[in-house]
Parts: C-alpha cells; structure tokens; sequence
C-alpha cells in the first residue's frame, strides 16, 4: 500500500509537459476556455475592447466624417484599418499586463506553476483569451464597414482578420513584459504607457508630421497596419517581409525580457 501511494505521489509531480498529448491539450484548451470566459464575463475589460473601437469607428467614419469619406475611398480604408488595429491592441496589452501583474503579486502564477498542470497553460490561455477578443473586434468592424463606405470582399476581410488575430502577439508580449515588472495597482498606468503613444505616434488614425514619421517605423502598431494593407491587396509602405520580421522580434524580445524577470523575481 504504502508502494502504491509512493508511486500516486510521483505521479501528481509530474510536470504537465509530460502529460499524454490528448490530455496535455484538453488543459490547455480548458485554461483557455476559462479564461477567456473569465475576461468576457468583466464588463470593465469587455465592455472597452470589444465595443470602443466599432463605436469610434462608425463615429468618425460615419457621423463626423462621413459626407468627405464618401469621395475619398482611400481614406475610407485608412480609417477602417487603423480603427481594426486599434481594436487590436487593446486586449494583449491590458489583458496580459494587468492580469499577469495581479495573479503575481497575489501568487497565483507561484500557485499554478506547483500544480499538476502544463507550465505554459497560464500564459497561452491569455494569448488565446487575447486573440478570441480580436476576432470579436473584427467581425463587428467587418459589419460596420459598409456604413463607413467601404466594400471589402470576404477574401479580403478574412486575411485581414487572420493577420489581426496573429498581430495581437507582439502586443501580448508588451503586456507580458509590463505584467512581469509592475504591481496590480501601477500595471494600467504602465500599460497606458505603450498604448497612447502607439495610437498617436503610429500613424494609424492621424497622420504624422514629416519631421516625426520616423518614430512611426518603431512602433508594432504601424507595422501591423501596413501588413493588414499587404494583406488585402492594397498599397502599404515598405516590404511584407520587413513588417513581418519586426513584429516576431517584438514578439520574441518583450517575451524573453519578461521571462527573464519573471525567473528572477517570481
């Protein structure tokens, strides 16, 4: 008996990664699930993500600025893609940032990293979490679209979504990184400090002056944008390739940095 309850014990210590594959993704994929419906069920994280950017979208494309977007169907589609890449943002940084920077401070990543679960499940559940809120934000744009005199074919409208739903990782890394360094209390502001800069220094809603479009060039959002433009067909500054090289570096230094903080503080 006392073999039997030995050998349960080692059992239970068994990382999650050496879990059998049908089990090793049915836990993530319930992390997942949970957490995404966790986030959902958060009317002060839902409400602003899923709903600000159609809201802004269909009041400046339609309401403000309608009558002259009407004659301008490059400005239509700038609007459009810059409103998408807005709604973008939002869930991986504030998603990551603040909840990983809560569920530190309290001690749960210290708790779920003793649990008979895989390592990764926390983390990969909030990036699926982050690209579900993505694909919400999209199908609301794409509905929206024809009131702001735009018409994108559904070929179109589903490679943009699949570059957007992609493009939240570079963001979620940003969250990740603000998550490892910052307290529950300190990780909005933090957060507020790549977010609103991005939305005015990226060039994605109002166009920079030339002397400051450089300081586009640096920014995940603007990369993405002209992505989403190589994307549907449409003209974009710079090559796919380049844009595409930039947001996995972003991917991979923010994550790294924040990984390496996470091993040195916990």
């Amino acid at each position: 008996m006392s073999s039997a309850l030995s050998q349960s014990a080692v059992n239970l210590t068994i990382p999650g990664e050496s879990m059998p594959p049908n089990r090793l993704l049915r836990a993530y994929a319930i992390e997942a699930k949970y957490e995404t419906l966790r986030m959902l069920r958060a009317p002060a994280f839902a409400g602003p993500f899923l709903l600000l950017p159609v809201i802004l979208y269909l009041l400046f494309a339609v309401l403000l600025f309608g009558p002259g977007i009407a004659k301008d169907p490059r400005g239509a589609l700038l609007t459009f893609m810059g409103f998408s890449v807005f709604g973008v943002m939002g869930p991986g940084l504030f998603g990551f940032g603040i909840s990983v920077a809560m569920e530190r401070e309290q001690g749960l990543l210290k708790l779920k990293r003793a649990l008979p679960m895989p390592a990764a499940a926390s983390l990969v559940a909030k990036l699926l979490m982050s690209m579900v809120f993505v694909a919400i934000v999209m199908a609301t744009m794409a509905a929206a679209a024809p009131f702001g005199h735009l018409r994108l074919t559904a070929a179109q409208l589903l490679s943009l979504t699949v570059v957007n739903v992609l493009g939240a990782l570079p963001f979620c890394a940003m969250g990740f990184l603000v998550g490892s360094i910052s307290s529950g209390k300190a990780a909005p502001a933090f957060v507020n400090l790549f977010y609103l800069p991005m939305i005015y220094l990226s060039a994605i809603l109002l166009p920079l002056p030339k002397s400051l479009q450089w300081i586009a060039l640096l920014s995940p959002a603007f990369h993405l944008d002209q992505l989403g433009l190589a994307a549907i067909g449409e003209a974009s500054v710079g090559a796919p390739a380049t844009h595409v090289l930039v947001l996995a570096g972003v991917t991979l230094l923010f994550t790294a940095l924040a990984q390496y903080r996470l091993s040195r503080v916990g």
